[in-house]
């Protein structure tokens, strides 16, 4: 258990508990805090409830702020301690907290929300007391805000798996009591998870475990900070992409007989959705260098990662003008089948193999913003559906080369410990 907790009303129980993540908030979590207690009062009187911040022990005073926002709803304060970081350790200690209580629905939000309203709090929750056991918010978003999701997560998610979670990495969901305390004992966590990997673990587990998942409309758009995803990316994209391709090994058996993807169940109406989403501004001409200046640095190491015939068609691409930049989804989705392979076969360091990635997912965000510029967000969906089925189609393409690495490989690190211990 690594956490301190502060208690003040000595909670012992709760049929609901709202956990808010959160590393020096102390500007924004009153928000998301006075209107879950809001919410929870309107739409669960009858329940109880508490809400817990999860805090990276912040230096701020975010604790303070937060047990000092006015609710009716009890509050409890937990920290990790000095020096030990990770937005999943914090949610880790959530699930620890919420099972101790013995709740029996669990919701997430993030401590930078502007736009939640109460009833998010009916939306995240209603579906676990419905007998969900893992609920994934549907909301509007700008059409470049979330370009990993666009990008990386919610294709391979979907592809791998079979189930359409069109916000796998949403950073706001709903998980019943019984999952909290899976994930508790889930053999598959690493450190990535315990830091930006948590949210498609999460997702990744309730799939593959074969709990109940659905999505909820929630009524309002996600408005947070979002950055601008030419900006730095710090450890978020290693994390949520080297979770995704741990997972593949851990879960091979089952992505390989997955086929096509089906529409996961979603639950309430889409109705209410307020249009007024805050623009996300993307600097294309940075986009475009960290393409260039990879071809300068990895190119070598590309052509050992690719296949043949997908890098004969990555390297057309190195003549292109930024305006005109463009290759096809299936390309695409060929690239992130080979580097998860390479993943798996550990054919280089893990972290430079993924440092290795970043240039070609900022050219794929490139060819999503020049594809979609004069697009409004609806016509940009359906773009984005047209790259899902491309990526669908290819998913024959990553089982054969999987399978063939397998072969060529013994297995991979797996085998190798295998055969030593013989």
């Amino acid at each position: 258990m690594i956490f301190e907790i502060s208690n003040p009303e000595n909670i012992s129980s709760a049929d609901i508990v709202v956990g808010i993540p959160s590393l020096n908030e102390a500007d924004s979590i009153h928000v998301p805090t006075e209107i879950v207690s809001r919410g929870l009062q309107e739409y669960y009187p009858d329940k109880t409830s508490c809400i817990v911040n999860v805090d990276n022990h912040s230096e701020d005073g975010t604790k303070d702020v937060f047990l000092n926002t006015d609710t009716d709803v009890p509050k409890i304060y937990v920290t990790t301690p000095e020096g030990v970081l990770g937005k999943g350790q914090n949610i880790i200690n959530l699930f620890q907290v919420a099972s101790e209580l013995k709740a029996k629905a669990i919701i997430m939000v993030d401590a930078d929300l502007k736009s939640i309203t109460p009833e998010w709090v009916e939306n995240l929750v209603a579906p676990l007391f419905d007998g969900y056991d893992y609920v994934v918010p549907v909301y509007l978003r700008h059409k470049y805000d979330g370009t990993i999701t666009n990008n990386i997560a919610y294709p391979m998610l979907r592809t791998l798996y079979g189930l359409r979670v069109r916000q796998p990495i949403a950073g706001d969901f709903g998980i019943s009591g019984m999952l909290a305390r899976n994930y508790l004992i889930e053999k598959t966590r690493t450190k990535s998870v315990t830091q930006f990997g948590i949210d498609i673990w999460m997702t990744t587990i309730a799939i593959g475990r074969k709990f109940k998942v659905c999505q909820t409309f929630m009524g309002s758009p996600k408005i947070h900070n979002p950055k601008d995803p030419a900006s730095d990316l710090g450890p978020m994209f290693s994390e949520v992409v080297g979770t995704i391709f741990q997972l593949m090994g851990d879960f091979a058996y089952l992505w390989k007989e997955s086929k096509m993807s089906k529409p996961s169940v979603i639950y309430g109406f889409g109705l209410g959705q307020d249009l007024a989403i805050p623009n996300v501004s993307v600097s294309r001409d940075q986009l475009y260098k960290s393409i260039m200046k990879g071809f300068e640095m990895y190119s070598d190491s590309w052509k050992k990662v690719l296949s043949d015939t997908t890098w004969k068609e990555i390297n057309k691409i190195k003549d292109l003008e930024m305006e005109e930049f463009y290759y096809p989804s299936s390309v695409w989705a060929r690239v992130l089948f080979d580097f998860s392979i390479a993943y798996h076969n550990e054919m280089m360091d893990r972290d430079e193999l993924i440092e290795m990635l970043i240039p070609f997912y900022h050219s794929r965000t490139l060819v999503f913003v020049n594809k979609t510029l004069d697009m409004n967000m609806q016509e940009a969906e359906d773009y984005l559906e047209n790259v899902n089925r491309s990526f669908e189609s290819e998913k024959e393409y990553l089982i054969n080369r999987w399978d063939q690495s397998i072969k060529e490989n013994g297995g991979g690190r797996v085998a190798a410990m295998l055969a030593g211990s013989e």
